[in-house]
């Protein structure tokens, strides 16, 4: 536990020095467009990098705890697998691996929650790519039984003793196998898989001949042979060039967070209007009928869920769409956004891409004639 902590700190400690640097550049204004999306890009990429380490230190404290709820609907296994495949592609082609992948041709169902199944094949994906060499090989393969879907990753990577093989699941584990910390992460990733897989009722291993000569992971998940009509497929929709203009009211105590949500929603055609309290934005809600509102949960004078229920009351955002955008991220802070009056709910640091889609989303149904979303 010691060892983790210490890479705790270290990988936290990493994308804070380009991300204050990318501030110190910018501050001094003295950037050319060209740099200044290069700093842009940068900083995205550590955030993204801080987020995903954040998402498993908390995933890990959820499913430890038990708290975790699944969301389980049919599934076509190809469409797990090609979104996962999709998840880690940019990691890969950076590092000039051949991935190879056999996914059968006909539908295979199994009964399972589609965004933790996609992120236990990425997990494994991005296990694969981190201790496989540049321009080495990983292969992805997809075996249909009776009973169950046998799904394989295998590289030509590292490699693990049998001792680590076999402990390759414990949390802590990734301590042993990458002291020099060159392959970053917090090796909570696999133990993750282990757990996620288990509360679908399948199974998982690891496999190794020794160092240098590469790793197999194997997840074994039961077929659900009775189809259902419903099977989730595909993504959202992502939002359409010249989407209609709404009016946003985004309401946030954090003045930084606030402003800059608003420039990227300005960005899509969008009239964006900010408040940093509760009762000023039910005030300005009353008079510029938006047709969306952004809240903030954590707000300084009335909550988030009160002042959604407010908006709600006032005939002036009755219809209003609401959408959560919080750091408050567990599976019951979203039950109790929803039965609050809000429409959706994002977890901070929000995808501002599934944003754009959710307010494209709104403005094709307000141009056909419905009001809510």
């Amino acid at each position: 536990k010691d060892e983790f902590l210490a890479m705790l700190a270290h990988e936290l400690r990493n994308p804070l020095a380009p991300i204050g640097a990318a501030a110190h550049l910018l501050r001094m204004g003295r950037l050319d467009e060209a740099r200044v999306r290069h700093t842009s890009q940068i900083i995205g990429r550590q955030v993204d990098h801080m987020t995903h380490l954040i998402n498993d230190l908390l995933d890990v404290s959820r499913v430890t705890r038990g708290l975790v709820e699944l969301e389980m609907a049919p599934l076509d296994i190809r469409h797990v697998v090609t979104d996962a495949i999709e998840q880690v592609a940019p990691l890969m082609q950076a590092r000039a691996h051949h991935l190879q992948s056999h996914i059968p041709p006909d539908t295979t169902i199994v009964l399972g929650d589609k965004k933790r199944l996609v992120q236990v094949l990425a997990n494994i994906l991005n296990n694969a790519a981190k201790y496989t060499d540049e321009g080495g090989r990983i292969a992805l393969t997809s075996e249909v039984r009776t009973d169950h879907v046998l799904i394989a990753v295998a590289d030509n990577g590292i490699g693990m003793t049998p001792e680590l093989a076999a402990r390759a699941f414990e949390l802590f584990a990734q301590a042993e196998r990458s002291s020099d910390r060159s392959a970053g992460g917090l090796g909570l990733g696999l133990a993750l898989v282990k757990s996620l897989v288990e509360l679908h009722g399948g199974s998982v291993t690891c496999a190794s001949p020794g160092p240098g000569q590469g790793s197999c992971f194997s997840v074994c998940l039961p077929r659900l042979h009775a189809a259902a009509p419903d099977i989730a497929a595909g993504t959202d929709a992502a939002a359409a060039p010249g989407s209609p203009s709404l009016r946003v009211l985004v309401v946030d105590d954090n003045a930084d967070a606030a402003a800059m949500l608003a420039m990227v929603l300005e960005t899509y055609g969008h009239q964006v209007a900010v408040e940093h309290g509760s009762l000023a934005a039910l005030a300005r809600a009353q008079g510029e009928r938006p047709d969306v509102c952004i809240l903030d949960i954590g707000l300084p004078d009335i909550d988030g869920y009160e002042l959604a229920g407010r908006l709600r009351a006032q005939p002036e955002t009755r219809d209003a769409v609401l959408v959560a955008v919080t750091g408050y991220g567990h599976d019951s802070d979203r039950r109790k956004a929803l039965a609050a009056g809000f429409d959706h709910h994002l977890v901070k640091p929000a995808d501002t891409a599934q944003l754009a889609a959710i307010l494209a989303g709104i403005g094709k149904a307000r141009r056909m004639g419905d009001p809510k979303r």
